[in-house]
């Protein structure tokens, strides 16, 4: 009998032990081929999404939040701050910042945010119109590639805006948002957001009277939520030194997204460090079960191997045989474990799409999952080596 069909018989002839190797294997593996997953994803996004700002200012609070808010865009901001407070770092003879860009939230479209901005926010992604053009007039807006998608808005489309961002509180019914343009998919955060003038967001929040028309917008009580500061030399003493003159000087908060980013990724870490050391027990504990399972069917087998023998098996194909058993057990484990992971992580996509609007996927294959595929037939074989050897050693003549 071939080989393969003979080890592959001898595994499932005793299901419960095997289905217990499967499933340990499985479960170890997949959780560290998620994680993985999810560590490759979030980092691109987070690299991809920080755009090269070197600074935000914001309202006192939490610096983690402000980066979140006003960067990634996947938390409530701290509050808002006077826009005279930063207007002299707009100062484009600023001899610390090239370039600084403000940006107004508080509303938002079926959970999409609305981002009152101007044309630079789109340089930081390099974001491009695919319809229509920037918005130009009162409550145009341009729209992301994936809030058209989700929602159906088309160019020259109006909607009202919800006060609040994520789910809506109350309606604007005053105003009706135009769509002007619509960009291309840049697999940025672009894609997610609705992009306006921030006089459109100061409008839409301005009193009313008993007619319904707006007053007029005072500069001094104009706010804004943050900015986003770009150094003209961000290795240079007086740009390191700038955020704790803020933070010391001044009613704003100066937030380095690089340092920020590192907390967040230091605290996810544990976490991660954990549910890691979980992982590789499990899987030892499934070389175990491999092991037992393989050196207990020896003793119902004793006869069956002697015959083999009789029958001209050699030592090396005995050997063979059982390794081929553990590593036939760790392939199918190992495989399982792998689908177990993606399937994971595509209801995790969903969960993160509905309450982030960020696009996860289960469905992004990883070299280094290869590699666990590979870790898993070594664990087999290793875990089968003790069996196999004694295997090999069966004397025909005694056991007869």
């Amino acid at each position: 009998m071939n080989i393969f069909k003979l080890s592959w018989k001898n595994i499932i002839s005793k299901p419960l032990a095997a289905l217990l190797s499967l499933i340990l294997l499985a479960l170890g593996v997949g959780l560290i081929a998620f994680l993985l997953l999810l560590n490759q994803q979030t980092t691109e996004k987070f690299e991809r999404n920080q755009g090269g700002v070197d600074l935000v200012l914001g309202a006192k609070g939490s610096p983690l939040q402000l980066i979140l808010s006003s960067i990634y865009h996947i938390d409530n901001p701290n509050g808002n701050i006077p826009l005279k407070s930063v207007k002299p770092f707009m100062n484009p003879k600023h001899p610390l910042i090239k370039k600084a860009i403000p940006l107004a939230l508080g509303d938002s479209y079926q959970t999409y945010r609305i981002v009152g901005t101007n044309h630079d926010y789109l340089d930081v992604y390099e974001g491009e119109i695919a319809h229509g053009r920037l918005w130009d007039g009162d409550f145009e807006v341009v729209i992301g590639a994936k809030v058209a998608e989700m929602t159906g808005l088309k160019f020259g489309d109006t909607f009202h805006s919800a006060h609040g961002l994520g789910e809506a509180i109350s309606h604007h019914d005053e105003h009706d948002f135009r769509v002007a343009g619509i960009l291309k998919k840049s697999n940025t955060v672009l894609d997610q957001l609705i992009l306006t003038d921030m006089r459109n967001v100061w409008l839409s929040h301005a009193s009313h009277d008993e007619e319904g028309h707006s007053h007029d917008i005072i500069e001094d009580e104009q706010d804004i939520t943050s900015m986003l500061v770009f150094y003209r030399n961000p290795a240079s003493i007086p740009a390191l030194n700038f955020p704790r003159g803020i933070n010391k000087n001044t009613d704003l908060l100066a937030a380095n997204p690089a340092y920020e980013t590192v907390r967040l990724f230091e605290m996810m870490g544990t976490a991660e460090r954990a549910l890691r050391f979980l992982a590789f027990a499990i899987v030892f504990v499934s070389a175990l079960s491999v092991f037992i399972s393989l050196y207990k069917s020896l003793k119902d087998r004793r006869y069956e191997l002697a015959i083999m023998r009789v029958m001209g098996s050699s030592r090396g194909k005995l050997f063979g045989l059982i390794t081929l058993e553990g590593v036939l057990l760790a392939l199918v484990g190992g495989l399982l474990g792998i689908l177990l992971a993606h399937v994971s992580m595509s209801v995790l996509a969903r969960y993160m799409q509905d309450a982030y609007q960020y696009s996860f996927t289960g469905w992004q294959f990883l070299p280094a999952e290869l590699y666990l595929i590979i870790g898993a037939l070594l664990i087999g074989f290793l875990a089968a080596i003790i069996p196999a050897i004694q295997a090999s050693n069966t004397d025909a003549a005694t056991m007869l």
